[in-house]
């Protein structure tokens, strides 16, 4: 063997250290790629009253996360419902949340702290608008419920806002002309039970099981809201555009609908974060809801319509990066 390479020997030895390197290098890349770390560290999720669907949810998505994103450590926080959970997310008290579109659209007109850095993951399931009734009561419309005490939620949340704004656009003043009690869905059923609340809102996915369990006790129905109310709502302003007609579907709730689907008006529930989220954080977190869909919703059935043809669309926020991300990883 001679002692030194030839020229011709050594450009072709370069030129296939060369191809090697680039090799290394493409395999290195694809099994590390460079720009997205293992997000760690910890978070805050607000969810909502203890035997709501807001707070189900959390508890499921909390187990499926712990799984996908080991190294990130979840608390859950009880909350009295969307506008609450959204001026948590504003003041740093939780990271992340779930809200109703019209609920964040409010928030955002009436420029509350951190409204521009609210920012959408994903658009989830539909809340439906339920209005019950003892069975015998002698409420067929929302415009029966002059002069009775009904439950409308606590003030910070969601119920709150719609059912003010039903009640005013089936022509009645609230905090006038019906006696409001601040109850969330943990109570209300208990209070129509022992006859302390005449009828109560209820925003949320079907079937609520707190809705379910009452019936399965007390003879109760559905009160429909018709399409008027939704034509009432939409005048008054940007923010009530997000309600739209809908059916609650006979069996929701068997023993309180009696094989008949109801009308009522629905509005899109948002996985909201804000835009101090970290990124590969926010994709994750984003990847384990769509991915999660089937097996929390044989739990919390509105969480089967989680759809990855819709969740993209989180208006009235627009998205954050790291759920762009995502969606951009995915898209066929």
């Amino acid at each position: 063997m001679p002692a030194a390479l030839s020229r011709t020997a050594r450009r072709r030895l370069f030129q296939v250290s060369a191809a090697l390197l680039v090799l290394v290098g493409a395999l290195t890349w694809w099994l590390v790629p460079f720009g997205t770390k293992t997000p760690s560290g910890h978070i805050a999720f607000s969810t909502g009253v203890p035997t709501g669907v807001y707070q189900k949810y959390g508890e499921l998505l909390q187990q499926a996360l712990a799984k996908d994103l080991p190294d990130v450590s979840i608390t859950l926080k009880n909350s009295e419902g969307s506008q609450q959970n959204l001026a948590r997310l504003a003041s740093g008290e939780a990271d992340f949340t779930v809200a109703t579109a019209d609920a964040v659209a409010q928030y955002q007109r009436d420029r509350k702290p951190g409204f521009d850095r609210l920012r959408g993951c994903a658009r989830l399931y539909d809340d439906y608008i339920q209005l019950v009734v003892p069975k015998g009561s002698n409420v067929q419309s929302v415009a029966d419920l002059r002069g009775l005490r009904v439950g409308v939620g606590q003030s910070g949340s969601g119920v709150r806002l719609i059912a003010d704004r039903v009640v005013a656009a089936a022509g009645l003043t609230p905090d006038v002309d019906i006696v409001p009690v601040p109850a969330g869905i943990d109570t209300m059923p208990g209070l129509l039970e022992r006859r302390k609340l005449d009828a109560f809102f209820w925003s949320g996915g079907l079937p609520t099981e707190a809705v379910q369990k009452l019936s399965e006790r007390l003879p109760v129905r559905l009160v429909p809201l018709d399409d008027a109310l939704v034509e009432s709502l939409h005048d008054v302003g940007e923010s009530t555009r997000y309600y739209r007609s809908a059916t609650i579907p006979a069996d929701a709730y068997s023993l309180a609908q009696d094989g008949n689907p109801v009308d009522t008006l629905a509005v899109a529930n948002i996985l909201v974060t804000t835009d101090r989220a970290d990124p590969d954080l926010v994709e994750g977190f984003t990847r384990t809801v769509i991915g999660s869909r089937d097996r929390i919703g044989n739990q919390v059935h509105p969480a089967q319509l989680v759809d990855l043809r819709t969740a993209v669309y989180t208006d009235p926020l627009p998205l954050h990066e790291g759920a762009r991300r995502y969606y951009r990883s995915v898209k066929p």
